[in-house]
This record gives structure tokens, sequence and C-alpha cells, in this order.
């Protein structure tokens, strides 16, 4: 019977102590969590565009056994990097867990894009910008009282210069449905005296005898460097548009040596102008963007002399400064008689400068580098002649309009876009906006097939 007693027992201790054994990543009393285990991302949610307030998502991954309190932190600041309100809060995550931890400020922010740095534990999560009632943000047009004068006597320079336009079939681009044509003609001089100025392009011309709507494309600022290869179109298969690739002055078919890589181009062009943002900056009947701009004008003129070109179709396009051209053509163009039907700029240059020269450090520099003598008030109304929320209110209220926006684009940042954009005559229901929210100085992803089938709804 004791032999039984001390064997009950023996037992009794046994499963005692192997009741008290640590079980694999089981925590124990005194045990700490691993703070390198906590991990943490700030998901796209909502576009990032949101009304009235931001409601951000931090996602929070333990990977410890134990349940884990995390303090979180966001810092709020203007696009224009003033601080404006720090919020943080604390959120337990399981052991093994993961949570998406919303964070909002208590009041409403005012219309506009904002950056928020987002912390974890005070481990960065991520940083980057958002917008708050784009649509009800206020950019007041801020042209000169002789702006619509200027632009019309600048108009009326143009149309006294002879096009001299010259045709040269690109016969290894060309094909039945269209001939691919290298096309050379002058255009108003760099002044209100002087020579006019040889501008080039590719123009596609349907070969089907009918009338057909015309599309504009517009180049980007010509940052490829003056031996890199231009874009030369091919005919294809289809002729439902004729179009134009404008290469304006000092830029692309006007800044590139004779060579194979550039169909037409039998003798080298040299750009003249240096950094074309800074030439002849201060005067604006000199300015680089006064020329450029009736150069895009010049190309709406030579395709209303073709007899396949429907001038009561178009269209233009265009990213970054391609973005700029199409809203000053759309705008410049009503001067001449021609009214778009409409126009897809994306992450479009040359917008709101009082407010983009506060945003980006590009081209604010070379504006103050060129300023000479002007005051900041002088040479803010000098570029409101070429601003594009300026110019936006020239074009007519039947034109559509699509465009667009990297929320985190350090060169034509998103306020510099909706500027023109608000100030824009056309109704709600006929423009249209994409906000990419990871996009830099880029194409939202299937914007050529996008643009394409917002003009032809229009046709």
């Amino acid at each position: 019977m004791r032999k039984q007693f001390y064997l009950v027992a023996l037992l009794a201790v046994v499963l005692w102590a192997c009741g008290c054994e640590k079980k694999p990543n089981e925590p124990q009393p005194g045990d700490k969590p691993d703070m390198e285990l906590i991990t943490q991302s700030v998901p796209v949610t909502d576009n990032w565009i949101w009304s009235g307030k931001p409601a951000i998502t931090l996602h929070i991954e333990n990977a410890n056994s134990m349940a884990v309190k995390v303090e979180t932190k966001i810092i709020f600041s203007t696009d224009q990097k003033k601080s404006l309100m720090t919020i943080t809060d604390s959120v337990e995550v399981a052991g093994n867990g993961k949570i998406d931890f919303v964070m909002t400020p208590s009041e409403n922010f005012e219309p506009g894009f904002y950056r928020a740095v987002c912390f974890v534990n005070n481990k960065s999560a991520r940083s980057f910008i958002f917008g708050i009632d784009p649509f009800d943000i206020v950019s007041a047009p801020d042209m000169q009282s002789d702006f619509t004068a200027f632009w019309t006597a600048t108009k009326e320079q143009l149309e006294a210069v002879d096009m001299k336009a010259e045709l040269t079939e690109i016969t290894e681009r060309s094909s039945d449905a269209r001939k691919v044509y290298l096309v050379q003609m002058q255009s108003i001089a760099d002044g209100l005296t002087g020579d006019p100025v040889i501008i080039r392009g590719y123009y596609c011309e349907p070969q089907d005898g009918q009338k057909h709507p015309v599309i504009f494309h517009f180049y980007g600022y010509d940052t490829q460097g003056s031996k890199s290869k231009c874009e030369c179109p091919y005919g294809g298969s289809s002729n439902q548009f004729a179009e134009f690739y404008l290469s304006h002055r000092g830029q692309y078919l006007n800044n590139r040596p004779a060579t194979t890589y550039n169909p037409g181009i039998t003798e080298d062009c040299v750009n003249i102008y240096g950094d074309w943002f800074a030439y002849n900056f201060g005067d604006k009947n000199g300015y680089y963007y006064r020329g450029a701009f009736m150069d895009c004008v010049q190309a709406v003129r030579f395709m209303a002399t073709r007899p396949t070109s429907d001038m009561t179709k178009l269209f233009a396009e265009g990213s970054s400064q391609g973005g700029a051209l199409s809203y000053a053509c759309a705008s410049l163009s009503t001067l001449c008689g021609y009214s778009f039907t409409a126009i897809a700029p994306n992450v479009a240059f040359l917008g709101d400068f009082p407010d983009y020269f506060k945003i980006v450090g590009w081209p604010a520099e070379t504006a103050k580098a060129n300023k000479g003598s002007m005051t900041d008030e002088q040479m803010y109304a000098f570029l409101s002649y070429f601003d594009t929320k300026n110019l936006a209110t020239l074009i007519p209220a039947t034109c559509g309009v699509l465009g667009s926006s990297g929320l985190q684009d350090g060169t034509c940042p998103p306020h510099t876009n909706i500027a023109p954009f608000n100030n824009l005559k056309t109704p709600k229901t006929n423009k249209e906006y994409v906000f990419a929210p990871e996009m830099q100085h880029d194409y939202p992803a299937g914007w050529t097939t996008k643009l394409m089938t917002f003009f032809k709804e229009r046709l």
C-alpha cells in the first residue's frame, strides 16, 4: 500500500513538472517583446484623396508571441512644407497578429495637398502627399489687364508669317492607310521683330480622301540629349485620325543632328536657346514660351491647309511640358477661330507659378537666377502671361478635358496640375481627372488607352 502511495506521489510530481515546463513560443512572466519584430507600412486607401480630413491606415504586424502595445504618430504639413499638426495614438496588436489601424485628425483640412509622415514606435512607416477636396482648391487667375490683348497681338504677328510648309514623305513609315511626312515650316520670330523660326514635326495623313478628326501630340521638356532618337510614327492600318507630332522651337527635331535615327532630318539642327525656361526671361515679347505656344497654333493652322483635316474635331495631348502646350494650344487657337473638342494634359508643366515656386525647387531656382532686378511681384506678373491657370480661362466650355497628376510628383506637383483644371469653363460632365497616388513624374497606368477612349467618345 505504501509502495502504491509513493508511486502515485511520484506520478503527481512528474505531472506537475510537465505542467510547469515552458511551452514553445509561449510568453512567460517577465518576458519582453522584441520590438524589431514589429513591422509597419502604409497602404494606399481611398486613392489618398479625401474630403474634409484624411483617414490614414497604418498596417502593423507583430511577430512576437505576446500582444504588444505600439505607439503611433503622424506629422502633417502642407505641400509648401509648412507644419500643420501632429497626432498620436496607441494600439495593441495581438501576438502573431496584425492590424489595420486608422488614424484621422479631429479637425477638417482646407482643400489642398498635404504631406503625411507616419511613424510606429518612432520608426518611419511612410511619407507621402495626399489630397483634400482637390476640386475645391482655388488658384485664382492673376492675368494682367492686357493678357488677351497681348496674345491677340501675338496671334496677328503669327498670321503675318509666311508658313512656307515643306513636306517630305517618310516612305519607310507610310502605309496604305496613311502617309507619314516630315513637315518643316516657319513660325513666329523670337520677339516683335526678326526672322521667322523654323519648326518641324511628323504628320500622318489619311489616304481615303475623307475628312478626319485631328490629334496634336506635344512633347515634354527635351532633357534626353541632342543625339537621342525622336519619335517618328508609322502610318499604321487605321486612318481614323490625322495626326501631327510637333517639335516646337529648339527642341526634339529642332535640336538633333542629321542622323538615320530621325527620319527626314538631313541637316544638323541646333538648340540656340540654351535652357528654354530661362531664355529671354523677363521679356514677355521675347520669352521662349511666347514663341513655343505660337508654334502649337501654327501646327493647327498648318493642319487647316490639309484637305483631309476636319477642323471641327480637334484634339491635343501631351505630358509635362506637353501638357502645358496642350492647354496653351486649346486656349490660344480660339484667337484664330479654332475650338478644340478635347485635350488630355498629363502632369502638366507651367501652372500657378506663385505657388509652384513654393512647393518644389525647379524651375524656381532658374527663374530667380534670371530675374535680374525684377521684384518677385514683377516676376510673377511676367510669368502670368504663360501660366496655364490663366490660359485655361480662354478654353471654350465645349472642350472636354482629361487631366491627371501623380500625387508624389516632385517636378510638376499636383497643385500645379489642378490649378488650370479648376479654372476651366468646361462643366463637370465633360471633364475628368485621374489621381495616381504613388506616381511621380510619369504616366498613369493605361493612360494612352484612356485618353483615346476619352477622345473617341467625343467624336
